[in-house]
């Protein structure tokens, strides 16, 4: 079974400049995603998917080669990571690589680890066609989601009648850390319409990148090495 790992690094971040390569912890932010995919695969099968020359310096500094920049028609804010998936798979069947399955890996996941890489290809069976982290959700829409109706009336997003959070089905939520995907499979089918399986993944290891806020709580938990394994 052959393997790409694919992690992709558009240079056009608006919430925070530069996201990517900004410093987290005495780290690239990008370099936290690059060392976890180090642990797992060689470099020769890790790709990492930019237009910025920046980025792309900063990932030659972790030992990695960059055999392309993204064209611009897939790096817009338009763009989607199907687009890009598929870009490079195309890339690499051109010089003759052929992969069986692509691990996406997004730099803004910094405290995911190579063990919670692993673990999520050790499901693989002969059914997976797209397996995808989650974390148990917060925001649990039997209990605390709300819609306005046209009354400006809130009405659950979900319909149920529980007193306590703790009865509340279980509801996953995506974490943006690890999509294992069946490369044929998603060239048949598309990305939507991919039959999704979990893999669990704690709260802190789940912190997604987004803002400012999510930058100081990883730096805190990097920087105090903090064990997040059984939150």
């Amino acid at each position: 079974m052959k393997i790409l790992y694919l992690i992709p690094a558009r240079g056009g971040s608006k919430g925070v400049p530069k996201k990517n390569i900004k410093d987290l912890a005495g780290v690239p932010l990008i370099g936290h995603t690059i060392k976890a995919a180090l642990e797992v695969a060689d470099a020769d099968d890790i790709c990492v998917s930019t237009d910025s020359n920046e980025i792309a310096e900063v990932a030659k500094s972790f030992g990695l080669s960059i055999p392309f920049l993204r064209p611009a028609e897939i790096a817009s804010d338009h763009a989607t990571n199907e687009q890009v998936i598929l870009h490079a798979l195309n890339f690499y069947r051109n010089k003759g690589v052929i992969y069986d399955y692509v691990v996406v890996l997004q730099p803004t996941s910094p405290l995911r680890k190579g063990f919670h890489i692993k673990e999520a290809l050790n499901l693989i069976d002969k059914n997976s066609e797209l397996i995808v982290s989650v974390k148990e959700t917060d925001s649990n829409p039997y209990y605390v989601l709300f819609e306005e109706n046209q009354e400006g009336v809130l009405d659950k997003v979900k319909k149920g009648v529980f007193t306590r959070r703790q009865d509340c089905p279980v509801v996953y939520e995506l974490n943006g850390a690890i999509y294992v995907i069946h490369v044929e499979k998603l060239e048949e089918k598309g990305y939507q319409n991919l039959k999704m399986t979990k893999y669990l993944m704690g709260k802190l290891y789940s912190i997604d990148i987004d803002d400012l806020v999510d930058f100081s709580l990883a730096e805190i938990l990097l920087s105090k090495k903090i064990d997040s394994q059984k939150l």
